[in-house]
């Protein structure tokens, strides 16, 4: 009897390591083709990309690869893969999505969702080439959503419940996207810290672009995840205004601006702006913490209660109908429209 449990045993051991050669085998099949350049940096170049598979099987995926002579330096290697590890389990609809973190011949690159659309900078030049501003609601919506991303990120916990303590510190027009269908996603959580997974030096080098820093980075300060609220606040000015109000000539001068430069009114400088949106924008840009809204959840909140307090407000499907319009024939006055309830695909149905 215990003989024939030992080879029982010894035959389901080979079956399953039959099992784990064979799925090796096929990871290593999976086959990507190259496309185009989506986006190309000093360190690194984003490729959009078709994963080809048995039966014609195709997706769409980005590639991300780290340029070959960066990816010989440790620090930079270290903090790739720490990106990888990092965005593998942020699995949220306002988040970009990671597949997979791979290695071909010392170069690191990894897959990530191919999210058809445009940047937030795109979407904020647009308007500014056709001289005009984005609709105040929009402009909240699209903030709420990347509120609802980074509140996922934040408390975001490892197999032992510790909080991870990630702060993006990089949320920036460049960093957010736009999908055709109207869905907000945040990307590159490149200098993202986070305990144990990111490579980091708080309080040496200043991480992020100055004209989105929050007075903590500013500072070269240790920062927690109210850091990303403030700049979220210079993202929604930005989007309401058309311009950054801290941004100088010099990285020194937007820097001082940042920790100095008097918040004004918002109402003041464009007067559909509603006072509550005034009031969260205020909160968001306390430069003192403590004063500060104390997570992501709670500025989100404050921004769903302006948008739909009276009622129905702004959707994905509104926002994919207003771009769509934005970036069409006539989107010069795309704006226009979408204040009088005339953006197409959206008028209202008087027999509704």
């Amino acid at each position: 009897m215990l003989d024939s449990q030992i080879r029982l045993r010894k035959l389901n051991f080979t079956h399953l390591m039959r099992r784990v050669s064979h799925i090796k085998h096929i990871f290593n099949e999976l086959h990507f083709k190259l496309v185009r350049i989506i986006a190309e940096g000093g360190m690194g170049i984003v490729y959009e990309a078709e994963q080809k598979g048995a039966g014609k099987f195709v997706k769409r995926v980005a590639v991300k690869l780290i340029r070959e002579e960066y990816s010989k330096i440790e620090e930079f290697r270290s903090n790739f893969v720490g990106e990888a590890r990092l965005v593998a389990d942020l699995i949220h609809t306002n988040i970009v999505q990671t597949y997979h973190l791979g290695e071909i011949s010392g170069q690191y690159f990894m897959t990530m969702e191919y999210v058809d659309g445009i940047t937030l900078e795109d979407f904020i030049m647009r308007h500014r080439d056709t001289k005009q501003l984005v609709p105040t609601d929009l402009a909240g919506f699209i903030v709420s959503r990347i509120c609802r991303g980074l509140s996922h990120a934040h408390q975001r916990c490892d197999k032992s419940g510790r909080n991870l303590g990630i702060v993006h510190r990089d949320v920036n027009p460049r960093n957010i996207m736009l999908a055709r269908e109207g869905d907000v996603k945040l990307t590159d959580f490149g200098i993202a810290k986070a305990f144990d997974l990111m490579y980091n030096e708080e309080g040496e080098v200043i991480a992020g672009k100055d004209e989105s820093l929050s007075p903590e980075q500013a500072r070269r300060e240790v920062t927690d995840a109210r850091a990303d609220l403030f700049s979220c606040a210079i993202l929604l000015s930005e989007l309401l205004l058309g311009e950054n109000i801290f941004e100088a000539n010099r990285e020194e001068a937007t820097r001082k601006n940042i920790l100095e430069l008097s918040i004004p009114d918002f109402t003041d400088l464009r007067p559909e702006i509603d006072p509550r949106l005034d009031d969260i924008l205020q909160r968001a840009f306390k430069r003192d913490r403590e004063k500060r809204y104390q997570s992501a959840q709670a500025m989100l909140t404050a921004l769903e209660m302006f948008l739909y307090g009276d009622g129905y407000g702004p959707t994905n499907e509104k926002l994919a109908a207003y771009m769509l319009d934005l970036f069409d024939e006539g989107g010069e006055n795309a704006a226009e429209r979408w204040n009088k309830g005339l953006t197409p695909g959206l008028e209202q149905n008087e027999s509704d």
